[in-house]
C-alpha cells in the first residue's frame, strides 16, 4: 500500500512538475525527458519497485544529464530532480534523493526547481516553528465583509485558526464538530477564524451560510496562494491552531472530542 501511494505521488509529480517546466518549451531536453518520464511511469504502472527494476531508466537519466552537462537551464535541472524523486518517493533512498537535492542547488543555483526547493526548506521551518508553546505571528487583514481581522482583536479569547476549503473533503467531515465546539463554548470566550484558501467567493459565502458558519473569514481566491497560507507554510488542508487568550497555541490539528476538551480545558484556564 505504501508503494502504491508513492508511486501515484511521484507520477503525480513527474506530470506536475514537466507540466510547469515544459508548459510552452519543444526544446530536445524536453521532449527528451518526457519520454524517460513515460518509461518510468509505465513500469511503476506495471509495479516495478526496486532500484534494480529501474536501472535502464536511471542510467538513461544520467546519459541524458552528462549529454547536456555544459547546458545550466531548468531543463537540465529537471532531469536531476526527477532522477532525485525517483530515489525519495519510490525507492525510498532518502540518502541517495538527498545528495542529488544538494548537487541540484550546487550545480543549477539559479534554476527554477532549486529556487523552489529553498522555498520549501524556508516552509518546512516555519512550520516547525508554529509548535505548541509558540507565540502565532499574528496578521493584519481584512475578512469578507470587510472588517478588520487579526489575533490582536480576540485578546483574552480561546481561538480556532482555521484553514480550510470547501473542495476540502477531510474539512467538510471534521466541519460538524467545529460547528458544534463554536456552539457549545462561543458564549464562554471561544471564538474561530476560518482562513479559506477557495477560488470562489460565491460558494464560499453560500456554504458558510447553509452550514451556519457564523464567525469570520478570509479570503482572496488564491487557492494555496493565499496570503496567509503561504505566510504560515500551510501546504495541506485541514490545518487548525488553538490559541490561548494570549495568542500563544496550544494545540494544532485536533479533531472531534480533542478539540472540544482543548477549548473547555483552555476556558477553565481564563
Amino acid at each position: 500500500m505504501k508503494f502504491k501511494f508513492l508511486a501515484a505521488l511521484l507520477i503525480f509529480a513527474l506530470s506536475l512538475s514537466l507540466q510547469t517546466a515544459f508548459a510552452a518549451d519543444t526544446s530536445g531536453t524536453a521532449v527528451e525527458l518526457e519520454a524517460l518520464i513515460a518509461k518510468i511511469r509505465a513500469k511503476l504502472g506495471a509495479g516495478a519497485k526496486t532500484e534494480a527494476a529501474l536501472a535502464p531508466e536511471l542510467k538513461e537519466l544520467d546519459a541524458l544529464l552528462a549529454k547536456h552537462k555544459d547546458e545550466k537551464t531548468d531543463d537540465v535541472a529537471q532531469i536531476l530532480l526527477m532522477k532525485a524523486l525517483v530515489y525519495q518517493q519510490v525507492l525510498n533512498d532518502q540518502a541517495k534523493g538527498g545528495a542529488l537535492m544538494e548537487q541540484l542547488q550546487k550545480d543549477y543555483p539559479d534554476s527554477k526547481q532549486a529556487k523552489m526547493m529553498k522555498q520549501q526548506e524556508a516552509t518546512k521551518k516555519l512550520r516547525a516553528s508554529l509548535a505548541d508553546g509558540a507565540k502565532f505571528p499574528d496578521f493584519d487583514v481584512k475578512d469578507t465583509a470587510g472588517k478588520p481581522l487579526s489575533i490582536a482583536n480576540y485578546k483574552g479569547k480561546v481561538v480556532l485558526l482555521d484553514f480550510w476549503a470547501t473542495w476540502c473533503g477531510p474539512c467538510v467531515r471534521e466541519l460538524p464538530n467545529v460547528i458544534k465546539a463554536y456552539e457549545a463554548y462561543h458564549k464562554k470566550g471561544f471564538e474561530i477564524i476560518g482562513i479559506s484558501l477557495d477560488q470562489d467567493e460565491k460558494k464560499l459565502a453560500s456554504f458558510t451560510k447553509e452550514k451556519n458558519m457564523a464567525w469570520p473569514q478570509y479570503f482572496d481566491g488564491l487557492v494555496w496562494q493565499n496570503k496567509l497560507a503561504v505566510k504560515y507554510g500551510i501546504n495541506s488542508v485541514p490545518a487548525t491552531f488553538l490559541l490561548d487568550g494570549q495568542g500563544t497555541i496550544i494545540g494544532h490539528d485536533l479533531r472531534a472530542e480533542a478539540l472540544d476538551q482543548a477549548v473547555a480545558k483552555a476556558l477553565d484556564k481564563k
